[in-house]
């Protein structure tokens, strides 16, 4: 595919780098001429500095031929700018990041599309929606939801009380007969390395693994993993950034009990009215005084969200120590990840990261609709729709050539999630959900094709 991303910033410069690892055909443009020369050395692509609105630029870059324009500037306008431009010039299809989240709550009102902008994707909303999803699954780590819940992945780590830890994995699938779930990815603790599970892979004390479920699975991963299932009622949250006002909002919406901490007085009497079921706090949210006298330790969950990631970092970290159970932390540098396994925060949560996620299925070949890359694993998941001329169609698992480094984690077919086996028969129109390490993703997507 012939790829134009605009905006050499995180979001765009981590898109160009993951593309550029597949040999995609990408083009990227920003003003800045330092932003281009890390880019230029770093990552096999092309990069032109210019206005991406400007339509000498877009010549320059081919827009005509192009598949895809994606404009994920810092300015809203010059994205939403940029593809209508871009679209009228003859690319086929464009992406644009926005700040304004009333576009997307109103995009079947205004038909975006007929302007030329085929989607519309917000960071922030983005975050907003992925702490919803972690505190509803609040032992866990991390949780993606397939097709409003038929299938779902959540990510663990394995403390020495789970009773699978010494077992292969076909030895901890005995533990239930009616098996319910799938491990799809994991990582040794203290490793940077990611592994796919066969049969005889052992589970290891420390281990982060990923699973997928289907509904009534979830309450069986709570008891091998020795998770206890608590409710989250009560949530702190530090930051009345977009992430943090999204994120009261919609868990106020959603009857959570919402105290949240911003240090800008101003800013605060303004969160204050746009949010009467919550409790709005101004005070500066690193001093630990102020949090216990906001009775941090009656907190189900603390969520931090600033603009200063290590603020984050070390606000969930003094939560820890005060024994809540869930924090969860907004990070901009992608390095922290590599952290989170060791510094005892239960989940970080990245904006371009997600932005990335959602972009790539715009990206991919094949019928996929959905695909995401694991939180400090080198690994996909892949959601793919078989068509009836597909290599997989009416072949059974077992049967099919399918690397090593993959595996099928689930199918639905007609509305229900299936934790698909062996012996389990792929037809036309069913929804395939494969984890593998980026590899061998063209491997699968010609099994799928």
């Amino acid at each position: 595919m012939k790829i134009i991303i605009a905006g050499a910033g995180e979001v765009g410069f981590h898109l160009a780098k993951l593309l550029s690892y597949e040999s995609q055909d990408i083009t990227l443009i920003d003003t800045k001429k330092e932003s281009l020369a890390y880019a230029d050395s770093h990552l096999d692509i092309r990069v032109l500095r210019g206005d991406a609105t400007s339509i000498e630029v877009l010549t320059d870059a081919k827009v005509q031929t192009s598949d895809l324009v994606i404009a994920v500037t810092s300015s809203e306008t010059t994205n939403i700018t940029l593809c209508m431009l871009a679209k009228q010039l003859g690319s086929k299809r464009t992406i644009a990041r926005i700040s304004n989240t009333e576009f997307i709550e109103n995009k079947d009102a205004i038909k975006f599309s007929e302007l030329g902008i085929d989607e519309l994707i917000s960071p922030e909303e983005l975050a907003a929606a992925e702490i919803q999803l972690l505190l509803n699954k609040s032992a866990f780590n991390d949780t993606y939801e397939f097709e409003k819940g038929e299938l779902i992945m959540i990510g663990v780590s394995l403390g020495k009380t789970a009773p699978f830890v010494g077992k292969m994995v076909k030895e901890a699938a005995k533990i239930f007969p009616e098996l319910h779930f799938m491990p799809i990815a994991l990582q040794r603790l203290g490793t940077q390395f990611t592994v796919i599970p066969r049969g005889d892979t052992i589970f290891k004390e420390g281990d982060r693994v990923y699973f997928i479920t289907v509904k009534e699975g979830v309450d069986e991963l709570y008891k091998l993993t020795g998770k206890k299932k608590r409710e989250v009622k009560n949530v702190m949250i530090l930051g009345g950034s977009k992430v943090g006002y999204k994120a009261a909002r919609d868990l106020c919406a959603k009857s959570f009990n919402v105290k949240l901490i911003e240090k800008d007085k101003e800013k605060a009497f303004d969160l204050a009215d746009e949010l009467p079921n919550a409790l709005v706090i101004n005070g500066d949210g690193r001093n630990v005084e102020l949090l216990e006298e906001e009775s941090l330790d009656s907190m189900d969950a603390f969520v931090a969200v600033t603009g200063n990631s290590e603020t984050n970092i070390m606000s969930c970290l003094v939560a820890k120590s005060k024994h809540i159970r869930k924090t969860i932390a907004l990070v901009e540098n992608m390095d922290y990840f590599q952290l989170s396994h060791s510094i005892g925060i239960d989940s970080l949560i990245n904006k371009k990261l997600l932005a990335a996620n959602n972009i790539f299925r715009h990206i991919r070949k094949g019928e996929i609709v959905a695909l995401m890359r694991l939180n400090n694993l080198n690994a996909e998941i892949l959601e793919f729709v078989v068509k009836p001329d597909s290599k997989v169609t009416g072949n059974v698992i077992r049967e099919l050539d399918f690397p090593k480094s993959a595996t099928i984690g689930g199918v639905v077919r007609d509305g229900q999630g299936i934790i698909a086996l062996g012996g389990f028969e792929i037809m036309a129109g069913d929804r395939v959900v494969v984890c593998c390490l980026p590899e061998v993703i063209p491997v699968i997507e010609r099994l799928f094709l």
